[in-house]
C-alpha cells in the first residue's frame, strides 16, 4: 500500500457520447445506440448499455455490431458537440477542485488530500457529482480512494451512474476478488499472458513474486504487481490545455525542390500526429506555412473532421501546400500547425476509419514507444 496519505477521486462520464446524444434527443432514451461510422467498414466508437447486452463493444466493426444488435440506432457522432459538453464538465470541476487532471474527454482525476479536515472528502465529492449532473444534464460516476489506480477501478465498479468510496483499510479486500482485467495497465495481450500463467484475479496476482513478474514482463510486470497491491504514487497532474502543436524548418540554403519540400512536410506531420496520439488529442484545423527567400510569409488553413491520423492530415496538408506554393520562388522556411485540439483517445476518431487502419496505427505507436520515434517512418511521403 502507498505510504503517502492521499485522497484521489476519479470521475467518469457514463457512456459519454451516447449520453450527449440522448440529452439532445430524448426519443433515444432506452434504445440500443451505436455511435461511429455509418458504413459497414467503419467501427463502433461508443455504444449504449442496451447495445452492450448484445455483445457489442467499442472498436468492433460496425457490420458485426449491426448483426449482433439489428434494432440499434446508428449515429455518426459529433465531436464538436462532445467537446463542448466535456468542457462544461471541466469548467465545473475547475471551479471547485484544488488540483485536477483531465485524463480524457470524459474522465478526470482530482486530488482532494487534506480536505477531510474541512469538508469530508466523500461529502465534497458527492456534492460535486450532483452539481455536474444538475448543470450539465449528464450522468457521471466516481470512485474515491487512496490513489489513481484504486479510484479508477472503483469508478468502474460503481458504473453506471454510481459512486464508490474505498477507504484505505478496505483496499486489499476490495481489489482481491476482481479480475486482473480491471487493472488499468492490463491490456488484452497482458491479460492472455497472465491467464496462461494461471492468474485470473487480482488476489492471485498479488501472490506472484514481483521478481517473477519483472522477469516475464520487464518493468511493466513490476508496476502491474504494485498496482495489484494497491500501490500507485502517480501524481494528479495539474490540468493545462494545449491549444496547438506545430513545427517548422528553416533551410540553410533556399530551395525550390518541391519533392523534398513535400517529403519534409509529410515527415513533420508524421511526428506531430504521433505527439497528438501520445497525448490522446485530436485536431480539426491544419495550417501550412511558407516563407519565401524575400521573407514574404504566407499561411493557409483548413477546418476538418477531428483526427490524429497521418494519412488523413498528410493528404490535407499536401493540398494546402499545392495551393499556397503558386509563385515557384525560392523557399526559406516551411511549417505546419495543428489547432482546435480536443482531448480524447484514438477511439474518438473511429467514425470512418476501418479496424485495419486503427490497428495499424496502434501497432506503429507501440513500436515507436518501445524503440524510439524514428523506429517506424513512412517509406513514401506526399
Amino acid at each position: 500500500m502507498d505510504t503517502v496519505n492521499r485522497d484521489i477521486v476519479h470521475m467518469d462520464l457514463d457512456s459519454f457520447f451516447v449520453s450527449v446524444e440522448r440529452l439532445q434527443n430524448s426519443s433515444l432514451e432506452g434504445k440500443p445506440i451505436l455511435i461511429g461510422g455509418t458504413s459497414d467498414r467503419a467501427v463502433v466508437s461508443s455504444c449504449s448499455y442496451e447495445a452492450r447486452k448484445f455483445g457489442v463493444h467499442s472498436a468492433m466493426p460496425m457490420k458485426m455490431a449491426r448483426m449482433l444488435c439489428p434494432d440499434a440506432v446508428v449515429i455518426r457522432g459529433d465531436m464538436e458537440s462532445y467537446n463542448r459538453y466535456s468542457n462544461t464538465v471541466t469548467d465545473i470541476i475547475a471551479e471547485s477542485a484544488p488540483v485536477f487532471e483531465k485524463a480524457s474527454i470524459d474522465e478526470h482525476y482530482i486530488d482532494i488530500s487534506g480536505m477531510d479536515r474541512f469538508f469530508g472528502c466523500y461529502k465534497w465529492t458527492r456534492e460535486l457529482r450532483q452539481r455536474i449532473m444538475r448543470e450539465s444534464g449528464l450522468p457521471i460516476s466516481f470512485g474515491l480512494s487512496v490513489n489513481k489506480t484504486v479510484a479508477k477501478i472503483a469508478t468502474g465498479e460503481a458504473k453506471p451512474a454510481g459512486e464508490l468510496y474505498v477507504q484505505r483499510p478496505r483496499v486489499p479486500l476490495f481489489l482481491a476478488p476482481l479480475s486482473i482485467k480491471k487493472i488499468p495497465m492490463v491490456g488484452e495481450k497482458t491479460f492472455r499472458m497472465l491467464r496462461a500463467m494461471g492468474v485470473d484475479t487480482i488476489s492471485t496476482l498479488r501472490q506472484m513474486p514481483p521478481e517473477l513478474m519483472e522477469r516475464v514482463m520487464g518493468k511493466n510486470g513490476t508496476e502491474i504487481w504494485r498496482r495489484a497491491n494497491g500501490i500507485d504514487n502517480t501524481p494528479v497532474e495539474p490540468y493545462w490545455e494545449q491549444k496547438s502543436v506545430s513545427t517548422e524548418r528553416t533551410f540553410e540554403q533556399d530551395t525550390t525542390d518541391v519533392k523534398m519540400l513535400r517529403a519534409l512536410l509529410a515527415g513533420m506531420i508524421e511526428k506531430l500526429c504521433y505527439e497528438l496520439r501520445s497525448q490522446h488529442k485530436l485536431t480539426s484545423c491544419v495550417t501550412v506555412k511558407l516563407r519565401y527567400a524575400n521573407f514574404d510569409t504566407h499561411t493557409l488553413q483548413k477546418r476538418i473532421p477531428y483526427t490524429s491520423f497521418d494519412h488523413t492530415l498528410i493528404e490535407i496538408a499536401g493540398g494546402l501546400f499545392d495551393r499556397i506554393y503558386s509563385r515557384r520562388l525560392l523557399i526559406r522556411l516551411i511549417g505546419v500547425r495543428f489547432t482546435h485540439l480536443v482531448q480524447g483517445t484514438q477511439q474518438l476518431n473511429l467514425f470512418e476509419d476501418t479496424p485495419g487502419i486503427v490497428n495499424l496505427y496502434m501497432t506503429v505507436d507501440r513500436l515507436k514507444r518501445r524503440f524510439g520515434k524514428r523506429a517506424v517512418v513512412r517509406a513514401v511521403n506526399i
